[in-house]
């Protein structure tokens, strides 16, 4: 329970201070950031807790070694020298990934075969084995270069946490969970706010925000790699979720609210609220934007609508973002932030944003959109 490790909390790129925000928030120190992830100090516990609570961060993984290596020699001898006995058993079913940018060794399959052969050397100074079975629980290390310095970690979230377990269904292009918690944390909103989202899709904005609001764990929905390996107690997972079940505002009552032109995408917005335990707190209705009331005042809407390259018809996409400026300059109590790749978003909405940010959503280039309206004098 005592061992350290370096962490890290991979990140899309933009998001970065974000992740620093939240991992601040649980307490963590020594903390640096890098283009695309954060890095900080922990334990066991603290493995399974940012693996819990961590709302915009993609992975987080153990930091095993970092050097520099310009041969295949040197590769071999800095993967070799971490303590891989102490992490794998004899039946770990572990995987090499890799990446190499702007380095002498380039080539990413021959880096991984390196290392698989140093991990293998390794284990087989304490294991009488030829051939590993790989049987076993995962384990995905990554040997990531950059300008010649290697970075090796290991995969302690298995599939990404954007993957919360709660949506079971999606419209066309849904905006990741972790996109939609950071685009809520870097509003203004409060959850004693009125909360808005006119083109809710799949409903994950409306999801987060009530999470958010509940304080409720976004991996309390799933399993994680790190649960099947021996050097990390069972009971610490089994703790750790106690913990977040026990810090649930269940008296928390959010008005949260989220509508959208699709029947369907209605219908699937109230089945993912549902499989997250939030159905009761947000109200999904099928209105299309240009027949849209503004559910009270000092609300904060923020929407992921849809992009030329997701509708396929510009003048529809054009039309709802003039809806949209129409509805949102004439309500000043109001402030409004929309994540969009259409360049020429302003101009249809009639109006300069305060903040623009720029984002990656998936592998789009998009500025977030903010426009601050009138807070309220108690918050």
């Amino acid at each position: 329970m005592d061992k350290k490790y370096r962490l890290m909390a991979t990140t899309t790129f933009g998001l970065e201070a974000v992740v620093k925000r939240e991992i601040i928030d649980l307490g963590y120190e020594n903390i640096s950031v890098s283009d695309g992830y954060v890095e900080y100090d922990g334990n066991e516990e603290d493995i399974a807790r940012s693996n819990l609570w961590l709302r915009a961060a993609d992975k987080v993984l153990i930091v095993l070694n970092k050097f520099q290596a310009k041969t295949f020699e040197q590769l071999f001898d800095g993967v070799y020298s971490i303590n891989w006995q102490e992490l794998l058993d004899k039946d770990a079913n572990f995987i090499i990934t890799g990446k190499s940018i702007k380095s002498v060794l380039s080539s990413v399959p021959a880096c991984q075969s390196v290392a698989e052969k140093a991990v293998i050397k390794k284990l087989q100074t304490v294991y009488d084995i030829e051939h590993f079975p790989k049987s076993g629980a995962e384990y995905t290390i990554q040997v990531a270069l950059l300008k010649d310095t290697v970075t090796i970690t290991l995969n302690t979230s298995g599939p990404s946490l954007h993957k919360r377990g709660y949506r079971v269904a999606q419209v066309l292009a849904p905006i990741k969970e972790t996109m939609a918690a950071a685009l809520i944390e870097l509003s203004f909103w409060k959850k004693n706010r009125v909360f808005l989202d006119p083109c809710c899709g799949s409903g994950t904005i409306c999801i987060e925000a009530a999470l958010i609001a509940r304080n409720i764990a976004p991996g309390l929905f799933r399993k994680f790699a790190a649960e099947e390996w021996k050097f990390i107690d069972k009971n610490t997972w089994k703790q750790q979720r106690s913990t977040a079940r026990a810090e649930i505002d269940v008296h928390c009552d959010p008005m949260i609210y989220g509508s959208d032109i699709n029947e369907r995408a209605i219908e699937i917005s109230k089945r993912n609220a549902e499989n997250a335990g939030v159905d009761d707190c947000i109200k999904f209705e099928q209105i299309p934007v240009n027949k849209l009331k503004l559910p009270g005042i000092y609300g904060v809407c923020i929407s992921n609508p849809p992009y030329a390259e997701r509708m396929g018809n510009v003048d529809d996409v054009e039309r709802l973002y003039r809806d949209l400026g129409k509805i949102f300059r004439n309500n000043k109590t109001w402030s409004a932030y929309f994540i969009t790749s259409y360049e020429g978003f302003e101009k249809l909405y009639g109006q300069k944003a305060d903040k623009k940010r720029k984002l990656f959503n998936g592998n789009v280039k998009t500025d977030y959109y903010q426009f601050y309206g009138e807070r309220p004098s108690i918050i």
